[in-house]
């Protein structure tokens, strides 16, 4: 069976484009096959700074025939007085066949003409030469380019292309004005190392072929080298290599034969902090810093994957160490200059920063962030006000910093070093720092509470003002990444076990943009209100759902189905919403809901026929005893108050699910047992008792959920 191999050569890519790339063929590829009914026994995907390949394993050397039943016109259009008519004429035509091979069959409309056909496989050599420019062509990226004068446009230059059916070069030109690209089986190889042209003979020798020009094709072995080869190297300077996963990737796609190369720097540039230094090397340098072994504390070394020739090594770590020299040269210069004036006196500077057209400065912002600051200290009841008062008033001050000038990645950081280089209390230092986080998915949380109620009015100032402004995220459309900001808020109340109201904060915080910022308000506020809920909701269920595991209907019967009660609630108290939905998972697991859920589903769905306040949960007052008929009537209503008794208002739901499933026998026999009734009374009076003793175990069991959401296991 044949083999298959296609490579794209070109200019360097950009390390993520590689990925992305490969990404989209793994996606579209095998699909693409399967729907052409053409298997295969593998497919591999390779890709270096200057390729792109795919190799198929196995192929079939022709597309299989198929069988293939068309649908023609009815057999009453088809024939006349036994005569095909045009339109069957027609039909056979067009399908490539005679007359004589109509069948006619009996369907729901009446009876119709029917063909089969056998279409024929097409060799695969076709196929492919059809299919190979649309993977190349098709694949999306950012910043695509156009070179010469063609139309083609692609992340880099194309220089070569390589398909091989086997041992044949499969003929394939790819046009874009005057410039073609005609594939052969020439590759080439490291531009240092092999800078001559390589004869690949067939698809199976292609990994083989390329290694032995200096250039490992596939990506995550050539990860796996760089990492060893990065530990290995700071083991020769007593010393262990800080690896990034994000940085490991980039550095493999930048490199097509890696190796490690040792540099140093001058100990005095370690006065720094540490993620100053870290900084330079990684987000700028792609280097891998080195910390002892023993501790986090770092070595004046870096570790650098190099592209070039190994015997070298000492030329371009000399290299590298020039170019690391100058950027800790000019972070010193930075860090020294900032911690020249207190951190405070950065406020005014803040002016100068906008934090959107409508909305005015930073500084404007960071006064937003202090009264919500405040209106949560307000609801905790924090002790120390002032500390926090504080961090929100300086959260945002190190961003007109040199350091967080040159390195925007370092905000909070460099706020949080310059606040104690100043005398600021490590409360306040520790906050402003710790405000940012989570930084994105998987990120470490805010620990103290200053950050925390810091961290949460600055993301609620930005989510009330930019939804105020009527930029609502639409689709995958989130460019103030209000959905996070929405998610962090929630994840740092349930990690922190805060007692938050979100609703109230909600309410205070609306009503204040539209007091300060009613020229620029594009939604009422009662609609800017409910859209803000309604996010945050959302935000809740998804958390919920995709992030503690409950399921759906669960997370439906916490937060209600269109019922405000529940909705109101969850905002009202996030810990409790959390707290229920997890209860929920874990008695339908352990069996306790199954027990009970028939009985109070069944009551649920009843008692709304009724008109009994959802509140009412003491059934003395709405039960007449003298319109009682039977014995089960009697025993449900002091079931009922022993209920009521028992829980005494409490939110112990431990103690309400074992009370509900003491009292299931006896509802039980309210509905289905010897002495059962008829909810549903001729008389008005007696149906509205039956209906309020229903409600009132309704009521019960909704402090705990809406039952009625709740899907039978």
């Amino acid at each position: 069976m044949p083999s298959f191999l296609l490579e794209v050569g070109t200019e360097e890519l950009p390390a993520s484009f590689v990925d992305e790339a490969l990404s989209q063929w793994r996606s579209r590829i095998p699909k693409q096959l399967s729907e052409l009914n053409l298997a295969s026994d593998s497919i591999q995907f390779y890709g270096t700074p200057r390729r792109l390949a795919i190799v198929i394993g196995g192929l079939p050397a022709q597309q299989p025939d198929q069988e293939e039943e068309i649908k023609g016109p009815p057999a009453q259009a088809a024939f006349k007085d036994g005569k095909p008519t045009k339109a069957a004429e027609g039909f056979a035509q067009k399908q490539g066949v005679s007359i004589d091979a109509f069948e006619i069959r009996p369907t729901e409309k009446g009876e119709f003409i029917f063909v089969k056909k056998t279409i024929k496989g097409r060799a695969i050599a076709e196929i492919l030469t059809e299919l190979i420019p649309q993977w190349i062509t098709q694949l999306e990226g950012k910043r695509f380019m156009r070179w010469g004068d063609g139309d083609l446009r692609f992340s880099r230059p194309i220089r070569w292309l390589v398909t091989l059916l086997d041992r044949e070069v499969l003929p394939l030109e790819i046009t874009s004005n005057s410039i073609q690209y005609k594939s052969d089986r020439i590759s080439w190889g490291h531009r240092v190392l092999h800078p001559d042209s390589i004869s690949i003979p067939n698809p199976e020798s292609y990994v083989s072929a390329l290694k032995s020009a200096f250039v490992e094709v596939n990506p995550d072995d050539r990860q796996t080298l760089i990492k060893q080869q990065a530990e290995d190297a700071a083991k020769r300077v007593n010393g262990v290599a800080i690896i990034d996963p994000d940085l490991l990737r980039e550095v493999t796609n930048l490199v097509e034969y890696p190796s490690a190369v040792v540099g140093k720097f001058d100990a005095d540039f370690l006065e720094l902090p540490a993620e100053v230094i870290t900084t330079e090397m990684e987000s700028h340098q792609r280097y891998f810093p080195v910390r002892k072994s023993d501790s986090s504390e770092l070595l004046p070394y870096f570790i650098t994957a190099s592209n070039g020739d190994p015997k070298k090594a000492d030329i371009i770590a000399s290299g590298n160490e020039r170019v690391i020299r100058a950027r800790l040269s000019d972070g010193k210069f930075f860090f020294d200059a900032d911690r020249k004036i207190p951190l405070e006196a950065y406020l005014p500077k803040l002016e100068t920063v906008t934090f959107q057209a409508d909305l005015g400065s930073v500084r404007s912002k960071v006064d937003r962030i202090i009264g919500i600051a405040a209106q949560l200290c307000t609801q905790l009841n924090v002790a120390d006000r002032a500390s926090v008062e504080q961090a929100a008033l300086l959260c945002k001050a190190d961003l007109v910093t040199q350091m967080v000038g040159e390195f925007p990645e370092l905000q909070g950081v460099m706020g949080q070093k310059y606040a104690i280089a100043c005398g600021e209390s490590e409360t306040v230092a520790t906050a402003i720092y710790e405000h940012y986080l989570p930084r994105g998915a998987g990120d470490d949380l805010p620990q103290t509470l200053a950050g925390q109620i810091v961290g949460i009015s600055d993301r609620l100032d930005t989510l009330v003002c930019i939804f105020g402004l009527g930029l609502i995220p639409t689709g995958s459309s989130d460019p103030f990444a209000l959905r996070r900001a929405a998610t962090a808020i929630v994840n740092i109340t349930w990690a922190a076990n805060l007692e938050l109201d979100l609703n109230q904060l909600l309410e205070q915080t609306v009503s204040s943009f539209s007091a300060n910022y009613a020229q620029v308000q594009k939604l009422p506020a009662a609609d800017l209100l409910k859209q803000l809920k309604d996010f945050f909701l959302q935000r809740i269920e998804t958390l919920l759902k995709d992030e503690r595991g409950i399921d759906y209907d669960l997370v439906n019967a916490v937060l209600g189905e269109n019922d405000p009660d529940y909705t109101a609630r969850a905002l009202q108290n996030l810990l409790d919403v959390r707290d229920r939905a997890e209860f929920l998972q874990a008695i339908r697991t352990d069996q306790r809901l199954a027990a009970i859920y028939e009985t109070v589903n069944r009551a649920s769905r009843l008692a709304v026929q009724g008109t009994l306040d959802k509140q009412q949960l003491d059934p003395v007052p709405v039960i007449r005893p003298e319109l009682f008929e039977k014995n089960s009537e009697e025993a449900f209503f002091a079931a009922l108050q022993q209920l009521n008794q028992t829980m005494q208002g409490q939110a112990d739901y431990t103690k309400l699910v074992e009370a509900l499933s003491q009292i299931a026998p006896t509802v039980s026999a309210f509905f289905d047992g010897e002495d059962s009734v008829l909810v549903m009374d001729s008389n008005p009076d007696i149906k509205q008792n039956r209906l309020n003793l229903l409600g009132v175990l309704r009521n019960h069991a909704r402090v705990l959920a809406d039952f009625g959401a709740i899907v039978k296991s």
